[in-house]
């Protein structure tokens, strides 16, 4: 039991590259690249598929392709659940630009608290995955990559940015995941102020990575949605818009 308890909590430390993807999930994966949404979002991807990737031991969210008043967009259903859509790609860093995005939140989750172990769920978090030197991970964060990658072949990415909506923190807060400071949230969107409406945001990558860490970013390497309420229990539904980064031309030597 306690290594079934260590392995759960390194597949949620693992952010967007370590969980395992599940190729048949009807309402993911493959069918969502030949939707509108899927087909607009990061041309920069050179064609990767999406991927649905669950958690062990968790229910899923579910992910469906619809139009929203006159919007592409991924409708997104957790029920006490956590899973995540992905897709794998690689930006070098110095060709991060802007990346614009876009949702909509009918409802908070009661009780979410994005700073608190047991209450870390949200309606909407966009995330970013990096590269980075893993050699200058702490013992702790170096013995997690290595459990997730003997558990799922891949590493825990060397940096996880997400950004998100919070129910009380002010925008422009800088979130540490309450167990790792490996993943860092950045607040979009506080309060219930917004919810109902399309919220459309312009977002300097590089510079929030900066704000987040402390330090330049490596190559951008993976992006998801991702909707979850496993933590409080609790019902959460929204909407995002396709996603669009605006790469830049990395100067001459």
């Amino acid at each position: 039991m306690r290594f079934v308890l260590v392995a759960l909590f390194a597949f949620q430390l693992a952010g967007c590259a370590s969980w395992r993807t599940d190729k048949d999930a009807p309402n993911t994966a493959a069918s969502i690249a030949e939707t509108p949404w899927g087909k607009a979002s990061l041309p920069q991807a050179q064609g990767k598929p999406w991927q649905h990737l669950p958690l062990p031991g968790k229910r899923t969210t579910r992910f469906d392709a619809v139009q929203v008043d006159g919007r592409a967009a991924m409708a997104v259903t957790a029920d006490a659940s956590a899973s995540m859509v992905r897709k794998q790609l690689h930006v070098p860093a110095a060709e991060l630009g802007k990346l614009s995005f876009s949702w909509k939140v009918p409802a908070l989750i009661p009780g979410a608290d994005m700073a608190v172990r047991d209450a870390d769920d949200a309606p909407v978090r966009l995330v970013l995955a990096f590269e980075g030197d893993r050699s200058r991970f702490s013992a702790k964060n170096a013995m997690l990559s290595e459990l997730a990658r003997a558990l799922t072949g891949e590493e825990m990415p060397y940096a996880t940015l997400m950004y998100v909506w919070c129910n009380t923190r002010p925008p422009g807060t800088v979130v540490l995941n309450p167990r790792t400071d490996r993943i860092r949230k950045i607040v979009v969107e506080s309060g219930p102020g917004s919810l109902g409406v399309w919220r459309d945001y312009q977002r300097d990558v590089r510079a929030d990575f900066i704000r987040a860490f402390g330090e330049e970013p490596g190559a951008l390497v993976a992006v998801g949605i991702m909707t979850d309420s496993d933590n409080t229990g609790g019902h959460a539904r929204a909407w995002y818009g396709p996603l669009n980064l605006h790469q830049t031309m990395a100067a001459a030597p």
